[in-house]
């Protein structure tokens, strides 16, 4: 396994026409650097009452540029919930979404939030 990590920023932006009632749909895009050098593009779909603190999302983004040095590009995929047990975030490679040099990448990325910014470390694997 290799490991990466470095910051991020993200810009989400409400996307029309909503997918239903009560369901939000928004563009997600990041700036990534650090050991991943690259931007993504992708789409988040929302539900519940975040004011609350109970809601989910859901969510694709492709990342394009480089990891570890290598070009290419991958899918990353979210799954997300909070309820009275507190957060919990599942962000995935999408298993045949490597592109270029990263044909073939799986792992796991994790998230964390800190004054504001945007922080992640990914544990992956490419073929040898």
């Amino acid at each position: 396994m290799h490991h990466a990590q470095g910051t991020f920023t993200v810009d989400i932006r409400p996307l029309s026409p909503a997918f239903a009632e009560g369901i939000g749909r928004f563009s997600v895009n990041k700036t990534m650097h650090g050991n991943i050098e690259a931007t993504t593009k992708g789409e988040m779909f929302t539900g519940g009452d975040p004011k609350k603190g109970l809601a989910g999302y859901v969510a694709v983004e492709l990342v394009t540029g480089t990891l570890g040095g290598k070009d290419g590009g991958f899918a990353l995929q979210h799954f997300a919930t909070m309820d009275g047990h507190g957060p919990s975030m599942q962000v995935v490679a999408v298993p045949g979404s490597g592109t270029g040099e990263l044909a073939g990448i799986e792992g796991t990325f994790t998230i964390r939030v800190e004054n504001g910014q945007h922080f992640y470390e990914f544990e992956y694997a490419l073929p040898e």
